[in-house]
């Protein structure tokens, strides 16, 4: 593994990260996917990346979100972790799948509809495991709340 990720990977363990990232990270992903023409996420130089849109759960208006994802090639989906940086609530995005699963993604500039279903069980138990392989500070920030981090599959439509 590169140095660089390593590092990447302890940083963003602290809770100082979890406090800072879900305001810079975001609006920078936005700006260059936006300015991308929809190709590429700031995120990317070190996760893949998706950019998520779905209808907000009580408004019903669509919302963009950029979110770090697990591809999982052999199945022909994605893997997205509602780790909220491993801060105490829920991110507002789970909720959204939860009421309005049929969605759409951004993935490498293809705008792709997809089926979002939230994993539980042993389902979500061995996607956990392959998160946790994926990306080791995900099991800081569950250690650090006491919620279950939702996990969802992303299925093409």
């Amino acid at each position: 593994m590169r140095i660089g990720v390593k590092l990447v990977q302890k940083v963003s363990s602290t809770r100082t990260f979890a406090r800072v990232a879900p305001h810079v990270i975001p609006a920078l992903d936005k700006a260059v996917h936006r300015l991308s023409g929809g190709k590429t996420l700031l995120s990317t130089q070190m996760l893949p990346g998706v950019v998520l849109t779905a209808k907000g759960a009580r408004t019903g208006r669509e919302r963009t979100t950029p979110l770090a994802c697990m591809p999982e090639p052999d199945r022909g989906t994605w893997l997205l972790i509602g780790s909220n940086f491993g801060r105490p609530g829920h991110p507002a995005w789970t909720a959204n799948l939860l009421a309005h699963p049929e969605v759409r993604i951004s993935w490498k500039g293809e705008s792709i509809p997809v089926r979002a279903e939230r994993l539980t069980g042993d389902e979500r138990a061995a996607a956990w495991g392959a998160a946790l392989a994926f990306w080791p500070p995900y099991a800081s920030y569950q250690a650090r709340i006491d919620r279950e981090i939702r996990l969802f599959r992303l299925t093409r439509r």
